[in-house]
């Protein structure tokens, strides 16, 4: 994703709830089932989506627009793709998009195409309704449409619990179970050998470059991804996203810098060459290395790819 969609989730994730850190060894849970549904005399379902809004949603879904890339990867693996009538500009790179399906603003939108496209339902994410500013699918509920808001989420329990809530409203229920299973799965694999690792290897994650600087802390979903594969954020003492300095980063020594920075052409080199950065021991041992901007940016099932690609640019001699 471009710079300045990296830069709006940055300020969603500094604003919107931030839930409970998971740490220590991955545990399933529980996903709590969010469909407590009332059926209403119109043929709807009556809910609450995941921000807590009261929804009625049609039994019938064959029309959905989707405002978050993260939620339309999601609809596209559960074999939703040819009901996509509409997505977010900056979801028009995602695999198994139908050719030249309409795309919007998902700040902005054009209420008036929107409700032309006659959706069941529209999802919307946490990027869409900053705080502080105009909630701008407001109009399309006031048509009769059925906007369902996920907010974007920092954590591994509050993937899967939008990934059951999205198939459950589309009567997908079986495959978001299935999906689930298998990022339980694939976690679990990871955690086994992160579980047993001894000398944890200290880690620095980029994801803004200098000289505005972004990194995280504990309370996001790709800190809960280094503690499994068995390594420590540097910025784990501190809490959510956050900008970092020069200084800060020397004074933590990683073992391992990881960046998803895309915005720039060769990101790891850019690190590499940093004035004051020579003596920082990820640099002297050459551990530099690139993250996949997309699996890392967004919060759904996808997050197995950038938790395999952790494990082995941390640890290529265990995964």
């Amino acid at each position: 994703m471009k710079k300045n969609l990296l830069l709006v989730i940055i300020v969603v994730f500094f604003f919107s709830f931030i839930s409970c850190k998971e740490t220590g060894n991955y545990s399933e849970g529980s996903i709590e089932e969010p469909l407590s549904s009332v059926e209403s005399s119109l043929g709807t379902l009556k809910i609450s989506d995941r921000a807590g809004n009261e929804i009625e949603v049609p039994k019938n879904i064959n029309r959905i627009i989707s405002m978050a890339p993260s939620t339309t990867e999601i609809l596209i693996d559960l074999g939703l793709g040819d009901k996509l009538v509409a997505i977010d500009q900056n979801a028009k790179g995602i695999k198994g998009l139908k050719e030249g399906i309409p795309q919007f603003d998902m700040m902005s939108p054009d209420i008036e195409k929107l409700a032309n496209l006659k959706p069941d339902i529209v999802f919307t994410s946490g990027m869409s309704n900053l705080e502080g500013a105009a909630e701008p699918y407001k109009p399309l509920r006031g048509l009769g449409v059925c906007v369902a808001d996920i907010p974007t989420s920092s954590s591994i329990k509050d993937i899967k619990e939008d990934i059951i809530f999205i198939a459950n409203l589309t009567g997908k229920s079986k495959e978001g179970s299935k999906m689930v299973e298998n990022l339980d799965s694939e976690i679990e694999k990871v955690a086994l050998i992160g579980g047993n690792i001894k000398e944890k290897k200290t880690v620095y994650f980029e994801i803004a470059a200098a000289p505005s600087m972004y990194s995280f802390g504990s309370g996001v979903f790709l800190n809960e991804l280094i503690e499994l594969v068995g390594a420590i954020n540097v910025f784990s003492d501190r809490e959510s996203w956050m900008s970092v300095n020069d200084e800060a980063v020397v004074l933590t020594n990683p073992d391992v810098i990881l960046t998803n920075v895309n915005y720039i052409q060769e990101p790891v080199n850019e690190i590499k060459s940093r004035k004051g950065w020579e003596n920082i021991k990820a640099v002297k041992n050459n551990e530099v290395y690139y993250i996949d901007n997309n699996a890392s940016s967004l919060p759904n099932h996808n997050i197995v790819k950038v938790m395999k690609e952790i494990a082995k640019a941390v640890y290529p001699d265990k995964y």
